[in-house]
């Protein structure tokens, strides 16, 4: 009962935005990217397809915004930004005569109605996943908030699971980002733009910032990625030799709880639990041997590492830097 008070004051803050800044988003292709996985990754290609194409265009995803070229930080753990904050950012994209503009789209600001008022050109699912039930509640209605974006797109795009052939030619691709490929190939196909000049800029696209980043490559390599807490158990316990569990935002919750929780999908005995984070990173520094990789889930691209109620400062690339030099 609260949330959908709550939703209703998001509304009405959506339609006083939109009117003190003039419905910015009908100056604009908008192109909104929703699901579980592959948002920032596929928003992040988009934008860089289009400015390739010497398309002008600006941006928000969960690393951070970025509007006629300056980039803005969206604050800790949030993706879609407050009603006044989007129309701002919006309009600001209008007065830099942006002809695009890409918006990763969580589950959260479409059933808040957060982006009330925006007109998308088109509306893209990456897929959809058990996440975020805490707050939807069940997976139906997960679904439902989810298909919202395309019920307010003009054309809706959703993944097929089905890996475009061309897409095939671009090496060292992953499958999980062969599909994200596949999708933002799908969309600039429909925005006008030929395979030839599409194909080019995907071959010179980096991944965002947290996806996957070598942090360290000597005697062993440190990876970086961004894995969903439901399957880690299950995922590490059929890829890694060595299983360490530590916090990662546990918020209110038992972080000794939630481990144990995810040891229950563990099979491999060899697994230990080190709460602090920091430690847990040095141990597995310390554990890696000569050609052995490490890699490190859960905080991505994110500066905090909220722990009860408060945020404190954090960065991966740092924690694992000063891991090395123990």
């Amino acid at each position: 009962m609260f949330q959908k008070l709550k939703n209703v004051y998001h509304l009405f803050q959506a339609i006083i935005a939109n009117i003190i800044y003039g419905f910015p988003s009908r100056k604009l292709k908008v192109i909104g990217i929703t699901g579980t996985d592959g948002k920032t990754t596929t928003t992040h290609l988009i934008v860089h397809i289009l400015k390739m194409a010497e398309k002008k265009v600006s941006f928000i995803s969960s690393v951070f915004a970025s509007i006629g070229g300056q980039e803005y930080d969206i604050g800790f753990h949030v993706t879609t930004p407050s009603p006044f904050a989007l129309q701002k950012l919006l309009k600001q994209s209008t007065d830099n005569n942006d002809e695009y503009f890409v918006l990763e789209t969580t589950s959260h600001a479409l059933d808040q109605n957060r982006v009330w008022g925006i007109k998308y050109e088109i509306g893209i699912i990456t897929n959809i996943t058990h996440e975020h039930l805490d707050y939807h509640g069940t997976y139906e209605n997960y679904a439902k908030t989810k298909l919202k974006l395309l019920k307010m797109a003009k054309v809706g795009i959703k993944n097929t699971d089905k890996i475009i052939n061309i897409i095939k030619k671009i090496p060292n691709l992953t499958k999980f980002n062969q599909y994200n490929y596949s999708i933002a190939y799908t969309v600039c196909q429909k925005l006008g733009l030929s395979d030839e000049m599409i194909l080019k800029a995907m071959k010179t696209f980096q991944l965002p910032k947290g996806r996957l980043d070598l942090v360290y490559d000597k005697d062993f390599k440190g990876l970086r990625d961004f894995t969903k807490r439901p399957l880690m158990g299950e995922a590490s316990d059929k890829f890694s030799d060595i299983i360490i569990l530590t916090e990662e935002d546990y918020r209110t919750e038992d972080p000794q709880l939630i481990c144990q929780q995810i040891t229950s999908r563990i099979k491999n005995k060899n697994y230990q639990i080190i709460l602090n984070r920091q430690r847990a990173i040095n141990k597995a520094m310390k554990t890696a041997k000569r050609n052995d990789v490490v890699v490190i889930t859960g905080k991505g691209h994110e500066n905090s590492l909220c722990r009860g109620k408060i945020e404190y400062p954090w960065n991966e690339y740092e924690a694992v830097k000063k891991a090395l030099k123990i």
